[in-house]
């Protein structure tokens, strides 16, 4: 059960790694990951069964994730259409392309093929149990996306789009092209989230056009728990945070799930668990940011 909860956080984190982008750096309200998850997992599910190259596979779905959101950031930059639209129409449209590329099925199994996850536990087959494998193995590539995010950041491009989310107006005065930035950060986002959907789909064995459904308010839920546990306005920090924050957002869950019957709670409430996490996590970081305010107002006026 822990394996699963580190395993099943791991994957998510990759996820959440992409709505921090949206939610935190762009500050950019981004709903087209409730379809660009689901997408990642069809596309990788129909190349695994039609027996494509994995690692081609998980290339393609990457790219596709990343196509998903360009259209959105292109219908919000060049329509005018409000960002939080945007990604509604494209998350909309995206479920009839998902069961389109899942062959107009809503579901399709891959639990009899060979995927990346069944190739990582034959190489490790006799040495450690298949669980611990596979969590090994997601805990190398969570770190290695983080090091390359951290890397990003860091340039001149991920500079300028980190302060872009806080001040629009400089980046124009710099004369850089605030849509472009949008294009490219909205891109990156959902190309993560489709990445975390084709190994989500290889974990649970099947593709499915509702996979995706709630995964946008998971993320955000997972984000805030990571700013209420660690405060930090370090990169190094933040992205690590994030990942944490997903791996406890799936250990309530887990526990909601197993344990709630003790105070008669049924898996229908964990939505119920999910908007409390947010909205509780808002407060406590609303109240750390007004305490911070009146904590240094204390010190001007002594000072005066």
């Amino acid at each position: 059960m822990i394996e699963s909860i580190f395993i099943e956080g791991l994957i998510y984190g990759i996820m959440v790694l992409g709505v921090f982008i949206t939610f935190r750096i762009l500050d950019f309200p981004d709903l087209t990951v409730d379809g660009s998850f689901p997408l990642g997992a069809a596309i990788m599910t129909v190349m695994i069964v039609n027996g494509y190259n994995l690692l081609i596979a998980l290339a393609i779905a990457f790219a596709g994730g990343i196509l998903a959101g360009v259209i959105t950031a292109l219908i919000h930059n060049h329509l005018k259409v409000p960002n939080l639209l945007a990604g509604i129409l494209t998350m909309t449209m995206l479920y009839s392309i998902n069961i389109r590329v899942l062959g107009n099925r809503a579901n399709v199994p891959i639990l009899k093929n060979t995927t990346i996850l069944t190739t990582i536990e034959s190489l490790f087959k006799g040495i450690i149990p298949e669980e611990y494998a596979i969590l090994i193995f997601f805990i190398a590539l969570t770190i290695l996306i983080k090091i390359l995010m951290d890397i990003f950041f860091h340039t001149d491009l991920g500079l300028v789009l980190r302060a872009m989310g806080n001040n629009q107006q400089m980046v124009l005065n710099q004369g850089i092209n605030p849509n472009l930035l949008k294009v490219i950060g909205v891109g990156l986002s959902n190309g993560l989230v489709a990445l975390a959907g084709a190994f989500a789909a290889q974990y649970q064995g099947f593709a499915d056009v509702s996979l995706g459904q709630g995964v946008i308010i998971a993320g955000l839920a997972s984000v805030m728990i990571g700013e209420v546990i660690i405060p930090s306005k370090n990169i190094y920090i933040i992205t690590l945070r994030v990942i944490i924050g997903s791996i406890i957002y799936k250990g309530i869950m887990y526990l909601g799930r197993y344990y709630g019957y003790y105070i008669n709670m049924t898996p229908n409430d964990l939505k119920l668990i999910t908007g409390l996490l947010i909205i509780v996590s808002l407060y406590l970081t609303n109240f750390n940011k007004l305490k911070k305010l009146s904590f240094f107002g204390k010190n001007k006026s002594i000072i005066k």
